[in-house]
């Protein structure tokens, strides 16, 4: 399909083009890369005007019950979104589980959602090597709402912070010293804490937002426009979803009065080029033939202590610029 066509029917929503779009995007093959840039300036005048949330939790929190939820509730307010989640892949095969669509099976039904699960790979943190430039995809065909789901494990919280609008953290009712066990890096990360499950057990969750909310008081504030809450829902039953779109919407404003949005924004999109550039000029530098006859032999002597890595990585380094 000519690339001029294909941005047309995915700026209609079209879903078979929004697929080819999104494969060339995360293709490896370089053809591919030049064709799939090529195509991101055609959508890129189209893009922008979605709300971009990142949302990470433990295993076992809930993550895909809570967006299906919200995303359901979402769709019913008019609202396109858009799910990109990311598989955790096998260190060994190298296959990724991709299940999201089969657990947020109500959702993949509906017109207005668009799932969309891809394998991270080796990618550091476990986060899809191409999310940004999917998120760009998916905002030209029309989603106002974009969802980036993390693995919730390693370091993929970090870099999906760093290209969202908004950063979630589902968290369960903990008490007591289990809440010495959350990670106090993802903590500061996040825009907002909800305890999911509230109707196991009411009490405890309310004893657990209580010193969610303590702890918060101790870090410091991410953005001095906005105080990080702390909600309680219960996506299974679909309580307290509401709440946090309203809770996203007063975000929002505050944001774009305050002009941190467009700022946080600008600053997303040159960090972008950096991770990009450092990319491609880590692919360039492994496949020049002379790296590749001897970065075997360098890396097994800075193995066995017979260099050092420094001396090691000036002589690569050396042998390139030749």
């Amino acid at each position: 399909m000519e690339l001029h066509t294909l941005a047309d029917n995915i700026r209609k929503g079209n879903i078979r083009a929004m697929g080819k779009g999104i494969t060339l995007i995360e293709s490896k093959r370089p053809e591919d890369a030049r064709k799939a840039s090529q195509l991101l300036d055609l959508l890129l005048p189209h893009t922008g005007n979605s709300l971009r949330i990142g949302i990470t939790g433990v295993p076992g929190v809930g993550k895909s019950t809570f967006i299906e939820s919200f995303g359901s509730y979402l769709t019913e307010q008019g609202h396109k979104v858009a799910v990109l989640a990311v598989d955790p892949s096998s260190q060994i095969t190298g296959g990724s589980i991709l299940g999201d669509k089969t657990r947020m099976e109500e959702l993949s039904r509906n017109y207005n959602a668009f799932i969309r699960p891809s394998p991270a790979g080796d990618t550091l943190g476990g986060v899809a090597r191409r999310t940004r430039e999917t998120m760009l995809l998916c905002e030209a065909a029309g989603y106002t709402v974009v969802i980036v789901e993390t693995v919730g494990v390693g370091q993929s919280e970090t870099t999906v912070a760093s290209m969202v609008d908004f950063f979630m953290l589902l968290q369960l009712a903990t008490a007591g010293d289990e809440l010495q066990g959350i990670k106090k890096g993802v903590m500061e990360l996040a825009d907002a804490i909800i305890i999911n499950k509230a109707d196991i057990d009411r009490q405890k969750t309310e004893l657990a937002r209580q010193q969610y909310q303590n702890a918060l008081h101790i870090l410091r504030p991410k953005s001095r426009n906005w105080i990080v809450p702390v909600q309680m829902v219960s996506a299974l039953r679909n309580e307290g979803i509401p709440g946090v779109w309203e809770m996203l919407e007063s975000f929002r404003d505050a944001m774009h009065q305050s002009g941190e949005f467009d700022e946080n924004r600008k600053r997303q999109s040159v960090d972008w080029m950096w991770a990009l550039l450092l990319d491609d000029l880590k692919t360039l530098f492994l496949q020049h033939a002379d790296v590749k006859g001897l970065f075997q032999q360098v890396q097994e002597a800075v193995a066995q202590g017979i260099t050092t890595p420094s001396a090691a990585s000036r002589r690569l380094l050396d042998v390139f610029r030749r």
